[in-house]
Parts: C-alpha cells; structure tokens; sequence
C-alpha cells in the first residue's frame, strides 16, 4: 500500500499542465517537463485532434523529438502541430532546437531540414481534419545542407498577414538577418510577441526579424472562418511546434509572460 501510494504522488508530481504552473510577469517558466507530453495536444492533418499519429511527437531522454519511423507509407503531407494547452498575448517564448538524420520519405523537398514555432495561433479543435497548417504566425525554423547560406527564424504566415515598414505584407514568407546553423546544431530560438503591437524574432540574443500588427487574411478560408464581426487584428492565441517531415529535436520549450501595459 506504501508503494502504491508512492507511486501515485510521483505520478502527480510528474503531471504538471498549465492550471498547476505559475506564471508570473518576468519569470520564465518551462512548458515541457522532461518526461511526458502532459500539457500538450497533438493535432496531425487527417487525423483527430489529440491522435498521435506515427507517435510522431515522443519524449525520450529529456529531449522532446519529432520522428517518422512508424510512417510506413511515407511522410503522405501529415503536416503536424503540437498545442500548448493555453493562449498567450503578451510574452517571450524560447526553444533550443536542432535537426538530425534524413527527411522522410516523399517529405516535400522545401521541407528538408524545415519546423517552426506556431504563434497567434488558432486553438486545434477549430481545425478541419484535412487542415495542412493552423492560422497563425510562424517563425520558421531551418538549418543548413553543411554548406550554404540558409536563414532560420523566418516568418511565415498560413492564413495570416503582417506589416512591415508600414505596409501591409502579404507575402507568404520573409528571410530573417540570421547567419546560418547546419544539421545536428543546437539553436536557441526566441519570439517576443506583444499582443497585435509588434512581434520580433531573436536568434541567440540577436534580433533578426521585426514586424507589427499581426491580422487575419481575408483571403485564406481557414482564416475566413476564424473572422468575427470583421475584425481582423490578432492580438493572442496558442502557441504550436510543428512537424513538417523532417526530424527535429527540442530540449528546452519555455515562456515569460510580460506586462500587457508596456
């Protein structure tokens, strides 16, 4: 009976969601506890949402991975996210990441070496079943061949818009200043997002991307059905790391709420 109530106190222990963390203005806390998915949700397109498909998002070693080696018939464009369980507004968010071995099979040649962070983004149980990515703000994350220039921490952006330099972007995807990090580096990533104000991209301390007023497009019909009474203006919503058919790694996924007023 000891053992049995022993176990169940750790099990507890080791079950921290977002209702059980604290999170307070300026303290970085961690969203991935080492050891379980716990907090999370996955949503892989064809599949319901909390299906793992593939067990393609696994916790081993401390190290949250991306993997495809239960995809059978290939990579067949599952384009996969995993939710954080709660919105943010206001925040900075940061993960080390790096990617590993081979694309897999009949993965998309653009995604080779391709994941990203998911922000602004809209909530799993929204999504249709077929839906490929989630209407958000993507910083995508990219390494190098081992030999030529590639940035990381781009911008991408499924069923969204942004404005730079005071015009309206609408272009799918913009290069950040970043130099280039190969297969099998560590990276560390960092998004500070303030509401619909400004959101800026940093990589190792640096800041290599800039823009404001993140919005919905109009001309997206994921996006359409997000649309409420025409506003556009994004000012919060989940937080997503993807799987794109490329193995990829994250050991440390963490947040630091800031101050709404400043």
């Amino acid at each position: 009976m000891k053992l049995f109530v022993i176990f169940l106190l750790l099990t507890a222990a080791t079950a921290c969601s977002a209702a059980d963390l604290e999170f307070k203005t300026g303290e970085w806390v961690s969203l991935f506890n080492g050891k379980d998915l716990t907090g999370w949700t996955p949503k892989i397109r064809y599949s319901e949402v909390g299906q793992n498909f593939g067990d393609t998002f696994r916790v081993e070693d401390g190290v949250l991975k991306v993997r495809y080696d239960q995809y059978e018939d290939g990579f067949g464009e599952r384009f996969g996210h995993l939710f954080y369980e709660k919105e943010f507004s206001h925040y900075r968010f940061r993960v080390e990441y790096r990617f590993v071995g081979d694309q897999c099979k009949d993965g998309p040649g653009w995604a080779i070496r391709n994941s990203g962070i998911m922000a602004h983004g809209q909530k799993p149980e929204t999504m249709d079943k077929d839906q490929d990515f989630p209407v958000s703000i993507e910083v995508q994350l990219l390494a190098g061949n081992g030999e030529d220039a590639r940035t990381t921490s781009n911008l991408c952006t499924p069923g969204t818009n942004v404005v730079m330099d005071g015009k309206l972007i609408k272009q799918h995807c913009i290069s950040s200043t970043s130099k280039t990090h190969h297969l099998d580096e560590w990276v560390t990533a960092e998004i500070e997002v303030r509401g619909n104000q400004m959101i800026r991209h940093l990589l190792d301390g640096q800041t290599v991307l800039e823009y404001t007023k993140p919005q919905f497009d109009e001309r997206d019909k994921s996006a359409k059905k997000l649309i409420k009474d025409g506003k556009l203006e994004l000012s919060g919503g989940t937080i997503s790391l993807q799987s794109e058919s490329h193995p990829c790694e994250f050991r440390k996924v963490e947040i630091m709420v800031l101050d709404a007023r400043e």
